[in-house]
């Protein structure tokens, strides 16, 4: 498991970037609910924020690629909007304990 940040560093309705054991990821806090994936648009394989820490749409309701658009399900990863349209973020698990935001890695 590695540690993200602590829990009051991602609030609710923001995203985030993290760079850990040389993976790029985000997370995004909504409704209460944590989701992690890897910071790469399935389209060209590059990072998906326009700044940092800015992987949502200006309604804040899905992330967003800053280099053609594409728009993805926040709950999901799914691409629904964009070239990459049916493919899908790839995932991390993530949970939260008092201390930490925490997310595993697995065979990265």
């Amino acid at each position: 498991m590695l540690r993200l940040c602590a829990p009051d560093e991602l609030a609710e309705g923001q995203s985030r970037g993290f760079e850990r054991a040389t993976e790029q990821l985000f997370a995004v806090r909504k409704d209460g609910q944590l989701y992690a994936y890897r910071n790469r648009c399935p389209h060209r394989g590059i990072p998906l924020e326009w700044q940092p820490d800015q992987f949502l749409d200006v309604s804040a309701s899905l992330i967003q690629c800053a280099t053609h658009g594409a728009l993805f399900l926040i709950d999901s990863g799914e691409c629904v909007a964009g070239p990459c349209a049916g493919q899908s973020l790839q995932a991390i698990a993530i949970h939260e304990d008092d201390q930490a935001i925490w997310v595993e890695l697995g065979d990265a």
